[in-house]
């Protein structure tokens, strides 16, 4: 019970912080996917990356069990699953989990966003077998596997490098481009002019 209390508490902060940065909002969504303004991006970057130095240090010094570390099987499904993931965001401006936040904080257009996915989850769930027999779900590289081995985490590594270093690495890579991006990519931005 106090699991699921805990998962609650700390679901419910996150939401509050998606909906503060702006992610709940469709507007700023595609402002960030048309590149005019990346606000968004750079604090999802930030967040990433400050993540990463968290887990992957804190897995280092022994603070953060390593068995709680998942990683998801990869596979062509995946990878095709994503593209698809990332199309409806830019059409809709939510993914799964901003489309909850929305709602909760009160946008009816998410209700149907919502419905949708739950409709294209029940779609994909009564044509599993289909997707399973056309070999798009079968492993490669292995299947779980990470860039670099973390030690005791029973998965196998890509390379020889240690897996915890190399989270640390891209952690602090995802920082500084969080920082070193400008505002926006695309169109310009405008310059205040002095008074005359």
């Amino acid at each position: 019970m106090t699991s699921i209390f805990l998962a609650l508490v700390i679901g419910a902060a996150f939401g509050a912080v998606l909906d503060r940065v702006g992610a709940s909002n469709p507007t700023i969504i595609n402002r960030m996917l048309n590149l005019t303004n990346i606000n968004l991006a750079k604090s999802i970057l930030l967040a990433i990356g400050t993540g990463s130095i968290l887990m992957f240090g804190g897995q280092m010094l022994g603070l953060v069990d390593v068995g709680h570390m998942s990683v998801k099987t990869a596979y062509v499904g995946v990878f095709i699953g994503g593209l698809l993931l990332g199309a409806g965001w830019a059409v809709s401006g939510y993914c799964p989990g901003t489309g909850v936040v929305a709602a909760a904080s009160g946008r009816k257009d998410a209700l149907f966003f919502i419905a949708g996915g739950l409709l294209g989850a029940a779609a994909y769930m009564m044509t599993y077998p289909a997707w399973k027999a056309s070999g798009l779900l079968d492993k490669i590289a292995g299947g779980k596997v990470t860039l670099g081995t973390v030690p005791g985490s029973g998965y196998e590594g890509l390379s020889l490098l240690p897996g915890d270093i190399v989270g640390i690495v891209m952690g602090l890579a995802f920082i500084a481009i969080a920082f070193a991006l400008p505002e926006r990519l695309i169109g310009q931005t405008v310059q205040a002019q002095p008074a005359e």
